[in-house]
């Protein structure tokens, strides 16, 4: 039995959600006559939606309430995911190797938690995490590492043992500085930015995993 704890991301990682997410934000951004650029929504990717809805609510000078505007994205990106989302390339080879091989495995979104629990179950993935973190509720999200370190706790181990799975940048930096060594799949559009080399592995897709990258991060 491995006593290495795995904590995944969501969004992006395990799911093919972030285009969904991007819709949702720039369909609820639309009501408000603001369309971001792509090179401004992927400064925020990895952010709380409450967060996201305060960075452009400021920029942008948007008159009205946050708390509509968290709403709204969330309802629709929780519809679209459901609806739209898929698995992303190798998450149950990783997943399944993980389980096998006797890893701890666990969850840090900084989506909420209705939303993660509705994702993993419609994608028949829930039995693998012993636990499913959200940054919903705390007082700051990805970048700080409080949804990491709160993961790894209720798992039983120290965040230093254990690895993060993260695609963005914000992620990378939550998981580094909760002291985890963190593996980073990021978008292929941006597989070649140099920021990826804080992290301890890059790969293309999670297909590269194997059982030995794992055991090496121990």
């Amino acid at each position: 039995m491995n006593t290495g704890c795995v904590i995944f991301d969501m969004d992006g990682l395990l799911i093919d959600s972030e285009p969904l997410w991007e819709q949702a934000g720039n369909a609820v951004l639309a009501g408000y006559g603001v369309t971001l650029t792509g090179e401004e929504y992927t400064s925020s990717v990895g952010l709380r939606t409450k967060e996201w809805i305060e960075l452009w609510f400021e920029q942008y000078q948007i008159k009205a309430p946050v708390q509509e505007g968290i709403e709204a994205v969330e309802t629709l990106a929780t519809q679209y995911i459901v609806e739209k989302g898929s698995l992303m390339p190798g998450v149950a080879h990783t997943l399944s190797l993980l389980e096998e091989a006797g890893y701890t495995i666990g969850l840090a979104s900084s989506s909420p938690m209705r939303l993660i629990t509705a994702a993993v179950e419609q994608f028949k993935i829930s039995q693998y995490f012993k636990v499913k973190s959200s940054a919903e509720h705390l007082e700051f999200g990805k970048p700080h590492p409080q949804v990491y370190i709160n993961c790894a706790k209720e798992l039983g181990f120290q965040p230093h043992h254990c690895l993060a799975f993260e695609d963005s940048f914000n992620g990378m930096i939550a998981a580094k500085a909760a002291r985890m060594k963190c593996i980073v799949v990021p978008a292929a559009l941006f597989h070649s930015q140099v920021r990826w080399q804080a992290a301890d592995a890059q790969l293309k897709s999670l297909e590269e995993v194997t059982a030995d990258l794992i055991k090496s991060m121990f």
